[in-house]
C-alpha cells in the first residue's frame, strides 16, 4: 500500500510588488509549450517576461503553493486605460480578464478555473454586464474551460504572432 499524498494548499490572494519576478516567471513557463506555434517567439516573450505590469492597469490575482506563486490572472475594469490591456479587442464598457496563466507543474488543481472565478465576482461586484478575454484554441485547458465556464466566442481575431485568436464574452446580466 502507498501513502496517500496530498498538494500543499493554495492561497489566493492580491498581487504584491515583490511577485512580480514570480508572476514574470510562470507567464513564460504556462506559454512555453508553444513556443513552436508562434512565428516571433522571440518578440512575444518580452511580454511575458512583463507579464506583472499588468498589476498596473487593473486589480492581479496570485495562487500561492509552497510560498511560490503557481499561477495569477489580471482583470481590468470597464473605462480603465487598457494600453495594455488590448483594447483594441474590447469595447470599454466591459471588464476584461487578462493572462489567466498556471505553471504547468502546479496544473490540475483547479486553480485555472479560481483565478477565472476571482474575475467574475470582480466583474459582479462592479455591476459589469460583460467580461471578455481572448484566447487560442491551441490553449487546449483553458479555451475549453472558459466554454464551460459559459464564455461565447464573439468573434475571431486577427492571428498574434501567426496564431489565430477568438474574443470570448460572459454575459453577466
Amino acid at each position: 500500500m502507498s501513502a496517500l499524498t496530498s498538494q500543499p494548499p493554495i492561497i489566493y490572494r492580491d498581487f504584491h510588488p515583490d511577485d512580480a519576478a514570480g508572476v514574470n516567471a510562470v507567464a513564460m513557463e504556462a506559454f512555453k509549450q508553444y513556443e513552436s506555434n508562434y512565428n516571433n517567439w522571440s518578440e512575444f516573450s518580452v511580454g511575458l517576461t512583463a507579464a506583472a505590469g499588468l498589476a498596473n492597469i487593473g486589480e492581479m490575482v496570485v495562487a500561492v503553493q509552497n510560498q511560490r506563486i503557481v499561477g495569477s490572472v489580471t482583470y481590468v475594469a470597464p473605462d480603465l486605460d487598457r494600453r495594455h490591456a488590448r483594447a483594441f479587442y474590447f469595447e470599454p464598457h466591459w471588464a476584461v480578464m487578462r493572462m489567466l496563466v498556471v505553471d504547468p507543474a502546479a496544473r490540475g488543481q483547479g486553480i485555472g478555473h479560481a483565478l477565472a472565478q476571482a474575475c467574475i465576482a470582480c466583474a459582479k461586484r462592479d455591476q459589469v454586464a460583460v467580461l471578455a478575454l481572448h484566447t487560442s484554441t491551441m490553449m487546449t485547458v483553458a479555451q475549453p474551460m472558459y466554454t464551460r465556464m459559459g464564455f461565447n466566442l464573439a468573434k475571431e481575431l486577427k492571428p498574434i504572432g501567426g496564431v489565430a485568436y477568438g474574443l470570448y464574452t460572459l454575459n453577466l446580466v
